[in-house]
């Protein structure tokens, strides 16, 4: 039994699937009932006790970081006798500045498995292909999207092979002790992922990149400044690189990632 925290989120709903697929059996963490190929446990990620009421004959968990009393809930998988943890971390666990709420909490999350006394492997993926979703609002009403850091490359990977590796590294040897930096085959400005999408949506898109400016007026009216600070580190100030591409999800699934395109193929119908 593998249980799946964040088993609605992109990613975990990727790893429940091809948990499934493959014959695994798949419990779901989850607030509320859901339609999921798994059996489902009511809990939260902030209560360690109702993460505990969920281990009973698990082997492996999926693990978010960065919520409440972390070192509490590995304390309780520990001593459920879990053989593996899987955390998904992100790209912002390798950036240099500490001060950055984002890399910190990848930080202390990636230490607290790696002290926990389980059997762990991390993945650091870098931005979501999912991501893209925000841009739908516009394109409901429009064909121009307009986005923040324009002259900014990101290899972005599709949540579906972040869950294929995590998949892997629960149902094959080898994978223990490993820290896998996940991408996609190439790194692409957001105007080139505008492009793609047009055409797979078979419209005739155009982008128009936020100044610096008008991209931190957009993000502090949606979360709270020192996150906006964090991101302007990344991708203004350059504190992380996410353009560089990586060939883990190859090596982990035997398979080349999915590009942006087969992705926007893939979820025409949300745009």
């Amino acid at each position: 039994m593998i249980l799946v925290t964040g088993a609605t989120g992109n990613v975990g709903g990727a790893l429940v699937r091809a948990l499934a697929d493959a014959g695994a059996d798949v419990r779901a963490l989850v607030r509320r009932d859901v339609d999921l190929p798994a059996e489902l446990a009511h809990g939260d990620l902030n209560d360690p006790k109702s993460v505990a009421a969920a281990l009973g004959g698990v082997r492996g968990v999926f693990l978010l970081a960065g919520y409440d009393r972390m070192a509490d809930t590995l304390a309780e998988i520990r001593d459920a006798g879990v053989e593996h943890v899987v955390l998904l971390s992100a790209g912002a666990a390798e950036a240099s500045d500490l001060d950055n709420p984002v890399s910190r909490y990848h930080v202390e999350s990636e230490a607290l498995v790696r002290e926990s006394g389980v059997p762990w492997t991390i993945l650091r993926p870098r931005t979501f292909m999912s991501n893209t979703f925000q841009w739908a609002d516009q394109l409901k009403s429009g064909n121009i999207v307009r986005a923040a850091f324009p002259d900014v490359a990101v290899a972005t990977v599709d949540p579906a092979d972040i869950g294929a590796v995590a998949a892997q590294a629960f149902l094959a040897d080898g994978h223990a002790g490993q820290v896998y930096r996940l991408t996609g085959p190439e790194a692409l400005r957001p105007a080139e992922r505008v492009a793609i999408l047009g055409r797979a949506l078979g419209r005739d898109l155009a982008f128009d990149g936020f100044t610096d400016e008008e991209a931190r007026a957009e993000m502090e009216a949606a979360m709270p400044k020192p996150y906006v600070d964090a991101f302007f580190g990344f991708f203004a100030e350059g504190h992380l690189d996410e353009a560089t591409v990586y060939p883990a999800v190859e090596q982990v699934t035997g398979r080349p990632p999915r590009t942006f395109a087969q992705w926007a193929a893939a979820n025409v119908a949300a745009f």
